[in-house]
């Protein structure tokens, strides 16, 4: 079950991410910097079925698991750190 961050309603915004990783931290520090509502799954530290439900939801959109992942509204998703394509698709 990933952990919901309240926010401004944007859609359904879904970051996949790794607790080691770095980039994954700024990602996350970045979409609460602004202030969008998102949920959240650290998939290393989940197990079983919701280890492997998560797994294959991101393979859909990172077909080569890339960390950081975002999904948004189910149509659009933007793999590792990119500052300006984050803001641009959830400021707008």
């Amino acid at each position: 079950m990933p952990t919901h961050v309240n926010g401004k309603d944007k859609g359904s915004v879904r970051l996949f991410a790794l607790s080691t990783c770095q980039w994954c931290h700024k990602t996350k520090e970045l979409l609460e910097q602004l202030g969008v509502a998102f949920d959240y799954d650290y998939v290393d530290l989940l197990t079983g079925k919701e280890q492997s439900d998560a797994l294959d939801v991101l393979e859909k959109w990172s077909p080569n698991g890339a960390f950081p992942t975002i999904v948004i509204d189910n149509r659009q998703a933007i793999l590792g750190f990119r500052e300006k394509e984050i803001r641009e698709a959830l400021e707008g």
